[in-house]
């Protein structure tokens, strides 16, 4: 049930089972079912776990001096201009040299083109014939939903970079990191955030922070339903005023309990900031995206609150309320946090740097990209 099925309501059925023995048949393969689900979701969380240790940035274990590699930046992503980073200090990433000098085209070993500016048609493919050996990256952090223009670059890319978790470069929004493997101090560590797991009461009960509205989006629809059971106090362009300035979101959100972490569409692994901006305020997240096993591949299963865990969108907000009124039963939803850092990739430039250990560790690798388009929208 759910958003997608138009928050029908449902309830149990009258009718009284006529033998005791098939009603305890039924419950057994209830539990049965019950608990081979949260087996395969906790090992899909430590599998993702898995995945960050092999394939993304850890400030612990720096690299060995290793040949260069020259990367340009094709386009600055959505024209906004930023300085490049030196991924050695901040990412301890050797022998990365970065520019986005176009003239360097013809020497360099990878190019980040950001699909946004090509499918606009802002900027444009780099000339052809390109160097033999130089590897074409596609970078994009939108939804399919917001991705246009996929059919024509097919057979282009020999790497991908984004969000999902199948992607050749992997890199989330965010993502847990066990605090036993987390150093605490060093270069870069100043994007991985320790979690507190405060006992202190909040005023607030549920935040949403909200800039592109969208009468006929799933998510404008569900809110406009939950707002008549439950007070939801709305922020950004389509509510209250927002400071403008770095973390005036999570200084918000340390002052709610709840908050929605409602996402512009539904897709596989398109899980953004919003669900980590409300996991490093402490603010238990309510999520409206993917699946509910998809979440838990990024985090533990009490660590969030999923739309579609309840039939209407009134049981709900009855849920929240009772979990206002019971704090030992709130307490499950944060004391996970004991055991976790949030470690937030910085965009753009640590996507860069970690571009540069793919573009080294896949040297020798010549096939492209087939079925851009299929494979994202899948």
């Amino acid at each position: 049930m759910g958003v997608r099925a138009g928050w029908t309501p449902t309830g149990p059925s009258n009718r009284a089972s006529p033998r005791i023995d098939v009603r305890r048949l039924c419950w057994e393969r209830v539990l049965k079912r019950s608990c081979l689900s949260v087996c395969v979701a906790a090992v899909g969380f430590l599998l993702l776990l898995a995945i960050c240790a092999l394939h993304l940035p850890d400030q612990a274990a720096p690299e060995l001096p290793l040949s260069e590699v020259t990367l340009l930046i094709w386009t600055h992503p959505f024209g906004e201009y930023r300085a490049l980073p030196d991924c050695l200090e901040l990412y301890q990433v050797p022998g990365c040299t970065l520019t986005d000098d176009p003239q360097a085209y013809p020497e360099v070993e990878a190019v980040i083109i950001h699909h946004r500016e090509i499918a606009n048609g802002e900027a444009y493919l780099p000339p052809e014939p390109r160097p033999s050996t130089q590897k074409w990256i596609w970078m994009n952090y939108e939804s399919p939903s917001h991705t246009s223009g996929l059919w024509f670059l097919e057979d282009v890319f020999k790497l991908t970079m984004s969000y999902r978790t199948d992607s050749d470069i992997f890199l989330p929004y965010g993502y847990l990191v066990p605090r036993a493997r987390t150093a605490t101090r060093g270069p870069g560590n100043g994007f991985t955030h320790q979690l507190s797991c405060s006992r202190h009461p909040r005023k607030g009960l549920v935040a949403w922070v909200i800039s592109n509205w969208s009468a006929t989006n799933a998510r404008v629809g569900f809110y406009q339903q939950l707002r008549k059971f439950i007070r939801v106090d709305v922020f950004g362009r389509a509510g209250r005023p927002l400071e403008r300035s770095s973390g005036s979101v999570v200084r918000l959100l340390r002052r709610y309990m709840f908050y929605l972490a409602l996402e512009n569409s539904q897709h596989t692994d398109y899980i953004t900031e919003k669900l980590w901006n409300a996991v490093l305020a402490g603010a238990v997240p309510v999520v409206l995206g993917p699946s509910r096993q998809n979440y838990e591949r990024f985090l533990p299963a009490e660590a969030f609150i999923h739309v579609e865990d309840f039939p209407t969108v009134k049981e709900l907000a009855r849920h929240l309320l009772k979990l206002q009124g019971d704090p030992a039963r709130m307490r499950r939803h944060l004391d996970w946090r004991e055991n976790y850092n949030l470690r937030q990739p910085r965009f753009w430039g640590e996507h860069y740097c970690t571009a540069c250990r793919a573009v080294r560790s896949t040297r020798g690798r010549t096939q492209t990209v087939a079925r851009l388009r299929r494979w994202f929208h899948s």
